[in-house]
C-alpha cells in the first residue's frame, strides 16, 4: 500500500529522525555575532586587535564621555602605530580623560605621533617644546615641528605661524593655568 505524506506526517517524521534536534555546542563559532557594537569593539581590543573601523570607534566613545573605554581603544591602537590614535592619547593624558592627568605621557604620544610623520602629532609635539610642558622646553625646536605642520597643510599650525607664534592664538585663556611654568 501507498502512504501518502501530509504535512503533518513530514514534520513528525523530521522532528522524530533527529533533523530537529538541538545541535550539540558548535565549535564554530557564533552565528550572528554583534560586530558593529560598541562592547564589540572593546572585546576585540581586549584580544589584541586593532584596524581603522576598531580605532575609530574611540573617537565616538570619547565624545559619548567614555573615556576609559576610549582609552582601553586607543592605547591598542597607539601602541601598533596608529598616529592619529597616539595625539587622542596625548589628548586623553593631557586633560585626566579616562586615566590621571599625566603630561609627560601627553607629550610622549605627541612625540612619537611627529617622528612617524603626523602633521597632528608635529603641531602638538610643536606646542609641547615651545612650553615646556611635558618635556624640556625648546622654542626654536618647536617653531621647526610647528613649521614642518604647517608645511604639511595644518591650518592651525599655519594659523600660529602666521600670529607669530602667538600660543594666546590656539590656546584658551582657560588652559593657561595648564602651560604656567612650574618653577
Amino acid at each position: 500500500m501507498r502512504q501518502i505524506l501530509t504535512p503533518l506526517s513530514c514534520a513528525l517524521a523530521l522532528t522524530t529522525s533527529g533533523l530537529w534536534a538541538e545541535p550539540d555546542d558548535d565549535p564554530g563559532g557564533t552565528l550572528n555575532p554583534d560586530e558593529m557594537t560598541w562592547q564589540s569593539m572593546l572585546d576585540r581590543a581586549a584580544e589584541g586587535e586593532t584596524d581603522m573601523v576598531l580605532c575609530s570607534t574611540g573617537y565616538m566613545l570619547t565624545k559619548s564621555g567614555d573615556h576609559a573605554a576610549a582609552r582601553a581603544l586607543f592605547k591598542n591602537c597607539a601602541e601598533a602605530g596608529y598616529t592619529g590614535a597616539m595625539t587622542w592619547m596625548s589628548h586623553l593624558d593631557n586633560n585626566g580623560l579616562g586615566g590621571e592627568y599625566d603630561p609627560e605621557a601627553s607629550a610622549g604620544w605627541d612625540r612619537q605621533a611627529a617622528e612617524l610623520g603626523d602633521p597632528v602629532g608635529k603641531f602638538n609635539h610643536g606646542l609641547n617644546l615651545m612650553r615646556g610642558h611635558g618635556i624640556a622646553q625648546d622654542e626654536a625646536l618647536g617653531r621647526q615641528f610647528v613649521d614642518e605642520a604647517a608645511a604639511d597643510g595644518l591650518p592651525v599650525a599655519k594659523r600660529l605661524q602666521g600670529a607669530g607664534y602667538n600660543l594666546d592664538e590656539v590656546t584658551p585663556d582657560a588652559d593657561n593655568w595648564k602651560y604656567a611654568p612650574l618653577f
